[in-house]
């Protein structure tokens, strides 16, 4: 049952990715509650829909953040058992819930970055290492998020990376050029249609990762329970 599990999770985020390439790339179009086609998608920049975050930790907040590729911005406490900040944080960045951060480091799956979405916390601090923003209300927050773990964002970012110039792992990219990067986006309402989508699959793939730990955790009692 375990390995039928992981196939199942397997197929629906293969399925998933699929869905948001077609998606993104404006293969599979969305229409209006009347059956009418959504305006054609604006080319934007990050720029024109967010706003750099800036603002340090004068409340002194301890919950030092760290991007992990698969957990998203996460307390380095509940990361690493630790705090692996510096002592004085007071001038890290201080992020509210839906904020982003960029980090530029590469890691696997992530080959321009990280782009993550403050979600876990109402608040918490990250290194200013991180390129921080915050969206206007023209965008649909889940969009973004499922924009970013696209990867769609991954050919803009890679033109503005000065090519072998690394930092400590980083990518060289300037926090201008970075807002300066261009993607097309939908209306607001198209936006909806796709996050709810993505989101509805995000959770089943939730729900079956859940079931394959009471799987685990089944199969641990019975065998630990033949040799009693």
């Amino acid at each position: 049952r375990i390995q039928t599990q992981n196939q199942i999770i397997e197929k629906l985020e293969t399925l998933i990715k699929g869905l948001r390439e077609q998606l993104f790339n404006q293969k599979v179009r969305f229409t209006d509650k009347d059956g009418n086609d959504f305006p054609n998608w604006e080319l934007k920049s990050l720029k024109d829909i967010s706003q750099r975050i800036t603002e340090k930790n004068s409340e002194n907040n301890l919950n030092v953040l760290t991007i992990s590729a698969q957990l998203g911005l996460i307390s380095q406490l509940d990361f690493f058992n630790k705090s692996v900040s510096a002592r004085d944080i007071s001038g890290y960045y201080i992020l509210q819930r839906n904020d982003f951060a960029y980090n530029k480091s590469y890691s696997a799956g992530y080959p321009m970055g990280a782009i993550k979405r403050l979600n876990k916390y109402e608040k918490g601090v990250v290194s200013t290492l991180y390129i921080c923003l915050r969206f206007n209300r023209y965008v649909n927050i889940d969009f973004m998020e499922h924009f970013f773990e696209s990867g769609l964002q991954n050919r803009e970012i890679e033109k503005i990376a000065q090519e072998g110039a690394r930092n400590h792992g980083l990518l060289n990219v300037g926090i201008s050029d970075f807002f300066d990067i261009n993607f097309n986006l939908p209306s607001l309402p198209e936006q909806k249609r796709i996050s709810n989508l993505l989101s509805s699959m995000n959770t089943q793939i939730t729900l079956e990762k859940m079931s394959l730990e009471q799987y685990k955790v089944q199969k641990g009692y019975l065998l630990k329970n033949l040799f009693i």
